[in-house]
């Protein structure tokens, strides 16, 4: 409904109920009606004020009726109010975060330019860096070759400067051996002052290698070793004499010890040696045991040691120096392989045939090599031969050719 065709109705509602009012009013004063216990003008006047409030009430309650803006108006205002200032608010809120998103979409954007911007400069950067890195990879390639082949001459270099430290330590322990046994010597000498010496402190009185059967075998095994080392030194000590009796005396808790050992499986290698240096003539011989396990010492056609013989040893003395080095070396080697032999076996025409064609050869380096003659065990004599490896021209030569 419209507001003009609301105030017609509201002029046309107010005129007839103005006039029923009067009417009413005028019939009552007229009647002499009394309500309430009030005089009839005073009704009059009630009825006719009760009449224009009812106008009043049918008026509202017609326009609350009729009009939705009015109601809306009348009892939301307050809120529609608050939520207006609300709106207000949140709208100059949005505003300000539109504004700002606008600053922030520039500054992105200018951002994105100056991104853009960089990366070229990179970009160029990395081409420029790339056609100057080109030639320095080349120049690491070449070094790193350079290094390689540096690398593989000093390990040349260290081998055989090991090989060098090998023989000086087989040297050392020769002459280690030397010192020992010029002690012995002399330890010797005083003994054949106060008598000849048959038997010398640490020599084998008896040496067997054994592997039992059974571990109860140990005690019979033991006993059989005893007798012959008893022989043995009966033999040496009372030439001459039946060997009617035990010379021979070991210590109860090291005969223990050895039969504790054997009775472990594998095979091991047992000797009695001397205690001490027994002379000619004596009535006692003091012995220890010494058991090992037996293991392989040299293979037939194995390479014990090496040598090298440079341009210049040539003379006879250097030549025997060298082979003496070399036999040394050899024989330290089995010795720490568990090897019981004091000494090597070899053939003395081959080895001096070896000197002089070592004398009479041409310039440049030899190698040569001891190597095993056949296959030997822990109480095994070790067999050898010496032989040239192969010759290194030197060189001077190979330039003078």
């Amino acid at each position: 409904m419209t507001g003009w065709l609301l105030l017609l109705t509201l002029l046309i509602l107010g005129g007839v109920l103005s006039t029923l009012g009067d009417r009413l009013g005028s019939r009552v004063g007229k009647a002499r009606l009394s309500l309430f216990g009030l005089r009839p003008r005073q009704t009059a006047v009630l009825i006719t004020v009760l009449t224009g409030s009812l106008i009043s009430v049918l008026s509202l309650g017609l326009m609350l009726l009729v009009s939705r803006q009015l109601r809306v108006g009348l009892f939301e205002l307050n809120e529609l109010q608050a939520r207006l200032r609300s709106s207000r608010t949140a709208l100059k809120a949005s505003q300000k975060a539109q504004q700002e998103s606008r600053d922030q979409l520039q500054q992105a954007r200018s951002d994105e330019i100056e991104a853009r911007q960089t990366l070229a400069d990179a970009q160029a950067r990395a081409s420029e860096l790339r056609s100057t890195l080109q030639p320095l990879q080349e120049q690491t390639r070449r070094l790193e070759a350079e290094r390689q082949r540096l690398s593989q001459d000093v390990s040349n270099r260290d081998a055989e400067i090991r090989r060098t430290d090998a023989e000086l330590n087989a040297v050392r322990a020769q002459i280690r051996d030397g010192e020992n046994e010029l002690l012995q010597l002399e330890e010797n000498l005083l003994a054949l002052r106060r008598g000849n010496v048959a038997i010398s402190s640490g020599q084998p009185l008896a040496t067997v290698t054994l592997k039992l059967d059974r571990p109860d075998q140990a005690r019979q095994v033991i006993d059989q070793i005893l007798r012959e080392a008893n022989q043995q030194a009966y033999q040496q000590v009372l030439p001459g004499e039946a060997p009617d009796r035990q010379i021979l005396l070991v210590p109860r808790q090291d005969i223990n010890r050895l039969e504790q050992a054997i009775r472990k499986p594998g095979t091991w290698v047992v000797l009695l040696r001397s205690a001490a240096n027994v002379l000619r003539g004596e009535r006692v011989v003091y012995a220890f045991p010494d058991v090992r396990p037996n293991v392989t010492v040299t293979i037939e056609g194995e390479v014990l040691a090496t040598t090298t013989l440079n341009s210049d040893e040539r003379d006879p003395q250097a030549i025997r120096n060298r082979l003496n080095l070399l036999l040394a070396s050899t024989l330290a080697k089995a010795q720490r392989r568990g090897s019981l032999s004091q000494g090597l076996q070899f053939d003395g025409n081959a080895l001096n045939s070896l000197a002089k064609e070592l004398i009479e050869r041409g310039r440049g380096r030899v190698e040569l090599e001891a190597v095993a003659a056949r296959r030997s065990e822990t109480a095994d004599p070790v067999a050898i031969e010496l032989r040239i490896k192969r010759s290194i021209e030197s060189n001077s030569d190979a330039s003078g050719s």
